[in-house]
């Protein structure tokens, strides 16, 4: 089977949230384009019971092998079976639900190391419940990495209509963050950030855009060494390695409209200074997408979403954005792979 025709595993998620629901209505919206197809591993019964309490006419097909998608796709949202060990409720979580999801990931990941699907989407999970049935990861991505024998560290890159960033570190605090960071961890995370862009986006010489860490981009030292001692020595280094990277910037005025057209992603110090743009100029139709492993890992750039669940008023937006983008890195990849 050719990569376009390859579905994307999709992943449970929190089964408390609005995964199952959003799953629904992107297939709603989809189901007549083969090229877009994906597979569901999840409780069918679960997402039977969704879609009644959401009047949504939808039918729903168990399959057994993720190659039945292409024949099932345009008829019904084929899910291949995880049976749930537990009753979920809307919005509240349940640690029994855990190895559930912990095997629903685990599958996808098998589905795309062995061929079987071209990417693998993950539906949001809810941290704490994990942690307290042992999950021993801060969250999918270093969980990814270590299932998938990434060779480097993952990197984070949020990818939505307007805008591309990526956070050097990410589930960190402020002031933990601020120690994390190096010229070494740098300098890898953005070689990451373009090795990906070349070969999962198809920019042949992506220019990257690295923002400062303090105001003003420190002011020369008067607001903060940093940007002396770490970023610029690194920025140095990766355009000795002729790479297409320029700053540090000052990240106040690096996200208008006029400044997003000089380059193709931006390479932020801290969580909040990528996520803050990325959020408020696309909140709906943004993507989480995870950069370094063998694999196109994507996601939708939101959470499970407990307030909402089970009402009908979640938007699969970000879950069509996630899906298309992942069919369209695995194209990218397939084709980087036959060009070298």
């Amino acid at each position: 089977m050719t990569i376009e025709n390859l579905p994307v595993a999709v992943t449970m998620g929190d089964p408390a949230g609005i995964g199952g629901e959003i799953v629904l209505k992107a297939w709603d919206e989809l189901h007549d384009k083969p090229s877009r197809s994906f597979f569901l591993i999840d409780d069918s019964d679960r997402i039977r019971r969704i879609a009644r309490q959401l009047n949504l006419n939808i039918d729903i097909h168990s399959i057994t092998d993720p190659q039945q998608t292409k024949d099932k796709f345009t008829e019904a949202l084929p899910v291949l079976e995880e049976k749930l060990d537990t009753d979920v409720a809307p919005g509240e979580p349940n640690p029994l639900s855990a190895p559930s999801v912990v095997r629903s990931i685990d599958r996808a990941i098998e589905a795309v190391l062995g061929g079987e699907a071209c990417a693998m989407l993950t539906n949001p999970i809810h941290k704490p419940t994990l942690y307290d049935a042992g999950f021993a990861y801060p969250g999918h991505t270093e969980y990814l990495a270590a299932q998938t024998k990434a060779e480097r560290s993952p990197v984070m890159m949020i990818v939505s209509p307007n805008l591309r960033v990526v956070p050097a570190t990410i589930h960190l605090s402020l002031r933990d963050a601020i120690d994390a960071l190096s010229v070494t961890s740098l300098v890898e995370c953005i070689e990451t950030t373009v090795t990906s862009l070349r070969n999962g986006f198809g920019i042949d010489h992506p220019h990257i855009a690295v923002a400062g860490l303090n105001p003003h981009a420190g002011e020369d030292g008067h607001l903060g060494t940093e940007e002396i001692e770490i970023i610029s020595p690194a920025i140095e280094k990766l355009c000795n390695a002729s790479l297409n990277v320029s700053g540090p910037y000052p990240a106040d005025t690096l996200f208008h409209e006029t400044n997003r057209k000089n380059y193709h992603a931006v390479v932020c110090m801290y969580h909040d200074q990528a996520l803050i743009p990325s959020k408020t100029l696309d909140f709906d139709s943004g993507v989480n997408t995870t950069l370094g492993l063998p694999i196109v890992r994507t996601s939708p750039d939101h959470g499970t979403a407990f307030d909402i669940a089970g009402t009908g008023k979640a938007s699969p937006g970000s879950f069509i954005a996630a899906l298309n983008l992942a069919h369209e890195m695995a194209a990218h990849r397939h084709n980087s792979v036959k060009t070298t």
